[in-house]
């Protein structure tokens, strides 16, 4: 075993500009330390979030960025002080690979929310170096960032879970919505949408999706198993629909209103969102007074809230709807997605593919 002190380089798939076109990138890993797990990045799933930070869409992107952050993989050193893992491992990292460990949030478990967190891309460590994320070779992170894959999962169906399973798990189980018998709603049937039908269904709500066109009605209804499908443009089945769920999971990420869907909701029902999204959302006040509802946020989950999450997909049997691809197609597969075309989430090959 080489030291872990060494300096490492790896080979990336890296933004240049705001165009967000990938292209191959060499870079030195960041000096690694007792705590850190080295890991060689076996599939990485792509995320929208992954397309906002490539074109700088939010304002704060660096170049070149290496993006990802549906990382999975196999250890391939640990640090000396390293419990947790060991050579073989396979494991997974998320979007979160640094915190403070003081605030509120890092000792209530809840890293994710750390004001002073790291993003594994497109953010700068303690040691000074950026961060690189996941459409590469290999990482280096700190164990506490790192999640192990359960026995029974198959690797490239793990990845999105990393993100968008557990992007829907964390909230239903914070705003204590997991217990069967509710009716929730999905809004938007893409990557996390399509997870978070199938992590409610297993919680054993009954769900509705909800979505701009008629056009994946037949799949949410009969592959996915939602119990049933509205349009959102569709004035009379809405109204028929109104004063009808107990929470909604909202994973649109562009700009959309809000009053149509806060009208589906029960008394005390809550709208959550997920999406990200770079422009203000607007509602009338009276449409949250009148029905005591909520308006909330929730943001991925903690490497805590991951483990269960994964554990919990194991037991139930969840898996996610995936198409995989080699790198040197990666910028097709973020033009598809922005596109929504894909069912329902690209995830990179990335040990199968030539890197350089």
């Amino acid at each position: 075993m080489g030291s872990l002190e060494e300096e490492k380089t790896t080979t990336g798939w890296a933004a240049r500009d705001p165009s967000g076109v990938l292209s191959p990138y060499t870079y030195d890993l960041r000096s690694t330390g007792p705590e850190d797990v080295y890991v060689k990045v076996l599939f990485c799933g792509i995320c929208h979030t992954d397309i906002h930070q490539a074109k700088n869409d939010l304002g704060m992107s660096h170049y070149p960025m290496v993006p990802g952050h549906e990382v999975v993989g196999e250890v391939l050193e640990v640090g000396s002080d390293v419990t947790k893992y060991r050579v073989g491992d396979r494991v997974g990292v998320g979007i979160v690979v640094g915190c403070c460990r003081n605030c509120g949030p890092c000792k209530s478990d809840l890293e994710q929310y750390c004001n002073k967190k790291i993003w594994n891309y497109n953010d700068v460590y303690t040691d000074g170096k950026p961060t690189q994320g996941g459409f590469a070779g290999e990482m280096v992170v700190d164990q506490k960032f790192v999640v192990k894959i359960p026995d029974g999962l198959e690797l490239e169906q793990a990845a999105p879970l990393l993100c968008a399973g557990v992007t829907v798990y964390s909230p239903l189980v914070h705003f204590g919505l997991k217990q069967g018998g509710l009716r929730g709603g999905i809004l938007g049937l893409g990557g996390v949408g399509h997870m978070g039908v199938k992590i409610a269904k297993a919680m054993g709500h009954h769900v509705t999706v909800i979505s701009s066109s008629d056009k994946k009605r037949k799949e949410a209804l009969e592959h996915l198993g939602a119990d049933a499908y509205l349009v959102s443009s569709d004035e009379n089945g809405m109204k028929e629909a109104a004063d009808a769920l107990d929470y909604i999971i909202d994973t649109v990420p562009v700009v959309h209103p809000l009053e149509p869907y806060l009208a589906l909701l029960k008394l005390d029902g809550k709208l959550i969102l997920t999406g990200v999204i770079n422009a203000p959302l607007q509602f009338v006040s009276p449409m949250v007074m009148l029905g005591r509802k909520s308006i909330t946020g929730s943001f991925i989950g903690s490497t805590k809230e991951t483990e269960e999450m994964l554990e919990f997909c194991k037991d139930k049997g969840l898996t996610s709807e995936i198409e995989v691809v080699k790198m040197d197609y990666i910028n097709k597969a973020l033009e598809r997605l922005e596109k929504n075309d894909v069912r329902y989430r690209f995830v990179v090959d990335v040990a199968g593919s030539k890197l350089d």
